[in-house]
Formats: structure tokens, C-alpha cells, sequence
């Protein structure tokens, strides 16, 4: 009887939460963007605030933004890359600036 209580225990537990920068991180990694996970966490995140408090008011302006904030060398398409992965990983409700850029 302990034993199927501690099994029932296991399977009923929460499952873990990922990791929001890990992911964010790995993802870069696809692009071809590296660099230290805090730093691009924290970059993605200052992206999301400035579009949300209008500073940014559209994808090229965060663009910028970006670029001169990621590693030299990016290039336009990874400055794209990582603006997508951010919001999707930090501000989902930012994601109309994505539609505005891409023509939706």
C-alpha cells in the first residue's frame, strides 16, 4: 500500500517549470546567437518593456534597439531572430508588433 501511494505521489506531482532564460538561451543558439544567457534574458526582457511603454513603437525601432545592444556581428536576420524569440518567450502580448512587420 506505500508503495503504490509514493508511486501515485510521483505521477500526481506538478510537473517541473522550464526555465523561461534556458529556453530563450537554447533557442538563440539555433540562430547562431550566443552569449551569456543572464545578458540576453535581460535583453529581451528591457525589448519587451520599451514596446510595451511605447518607446519602441515598432519592430525596425526595437530593431535598433537590438542591434546595437547584441554581440558584433549580428546581422539583421538574427536581430529578427532574437526580437521573435523575446517576445515569445517574454511579452506573447507584444506579438502584434511581429504582424504589423511581417504585413498581417
Amino acid at each position: 500500500m506505500l508503495m503504490v501511494v509514493g508511486a501515485l505521489t510521483i505521477l500526481l506531482a506538478a510537473p517541473a517549470q522550464a526555465d523561461p532564460d534556458t529556453d530563450f538561451s537554447n533557442q538563440l543558439h539555433t540562430y547562431g546567437i550566443y552569449g551569456p544567457k543572464d545578458y540576453n534574458a535581460w535583453i529581451g526582457k528591457i525589448m519587451c518593456k520599451r514596446l510595451r511603454s511605447g518607446l519602441d513603437a515598432t519592430a525596425a525601432e526595437s530593431a535598433t534597439f537590438l542591434h546595437l545592444n547584441l554581440p558584433k556581428g549580428t546581422n539583421e536576420q538574427q536581430t529578427y531572430q532574437f526580437m521573435a524569440a523575446g517576445i515569445t518567450t517574454y511579452c506573447d502580448d507584444q506579438q502584434p508588433v511581429l504582424n504589423r512587420a511581417a504585413g498581417v
